[in-house]
């Protein structure tokens, strides 16, 4: 395991899943959940389940809402920045459609919260919130019914939005998602591929003052899908996430100096403290 500084660490209640960050500033914040066979400092709502080593956002069943969020809010600071990267699967669509209806990345300001199912992916609405949509139904919208969009204040009629991306998101495979926000230049950028490389340039970008959606500099974070008459399992594999501007490289490895989960476990506030100080002095 590489040597890496010691940051506070929230929520104190998911040191199991989380364990001890890494990080440039002691004053960041940092998740860090490789897999989620510890559901630590999340809440999930709605038809959200832990399965195995994933969240199972919704499963592959008519009518369903769920939503998972970071337990405790996160302070972004004044310029609202982070970086966050993930893995997603969507496997055994099927219905209307042949499978529907996606999921988001949504930050929003209420805690245990869940949108509307459907064509509402979990997410219609949540006020004082911004998500990214991967929307796998065609309800009319621009896009057709696989694109990536950009959603604020619980509203899935996006405010911008890809065309139609092929091959699509409920293929089966595994994908990887970027999403970054520059709160200096008010740029939210979005990136998504089938490998574990980022790509050079965003898929769909905003200029966006998100503390003017958000109404402040705290927010909680996470996951939202829903099912319709159609439908799938929308499984969230892995999820890292910086309360500041620092683009993720790769998803689901260590290679952002971040070390693995749960690497002290429930040891003690007592202990982390100490552990802080020895590599403080190193």
């Amino acid at each position: 395991m590489k040597k890496t500084k010691m940051v506070r660490i929230i929520p104190v209640a998911a040191f199991a899943a989380i364990g001890v960050f890494g990080a440039e500033s002691v004053n960041a914040t940092s998740i860090l959940y490789n897999d989620f066979s510890s559901t630590a400092g999340l809440t999930l709502n709605g038809n959200a389940a832990q399965l195995g080593n994933a969240i199972r956002i919704t499963q592959a069943t008519s009518n369903q809402s769920g939503s998972f969020f970071s337990t405790s809010p996160i302070t972004l600071g004044a310029d609202v920045s982070f970086s966050t990267a993930f893995q997603f699967q969507i496997t055994n669509p099927g219905g209307l459609g042949g499978g529907a209806d996606g999921l988001t990345f949504t930050v929003q300001t209420v805690s245990s919260n869940v949108g509307g199912g459907g064509g509402g992916i979990g997410y219609a609405g949540i006020n004082k919130s911004v998500a990214v949509e991967f929307d796998t139904f065609d309800n009319g919208e621009v896009g057709g019914s696989n694109h990536v969009g950009i959603d604020i204040n619980g509203s899935v009629n996006s405010v911008v939005s890809t065309g139609q991306i092929s091959p699509n998101f409920d293929n089966g495979n595994i994908w990887y998602a970027w999403v970054d926000y520059n709160g200096i230049t008010d740029d939210l950028e979005v990136r998504w591929a089938e490998t574990n490389s980022r790509p050079t340039s965003a898929g769909l970008s905003l200029a966006i003052d998100l503390t003017t959606v958000l109404q402040q500099t705290s927010a909680f974070v996470g996951f939202t899908s829903g099912t319709g008459a159609g439908w799938g399992n929308h499984d969230i594999l892995s999820w890292q996430f910086n309360d500041t501007y620092n683009p993720i490289s790769t998803v689901g490895d260590n290679t952002n100096g971040v070390p693995e989960p749960g690497a002290l476990g429930l040891m003690g506030i007592g202990l982390l403290a100490a552990a802080a100080n020895r590599r403080r002095t190193q």
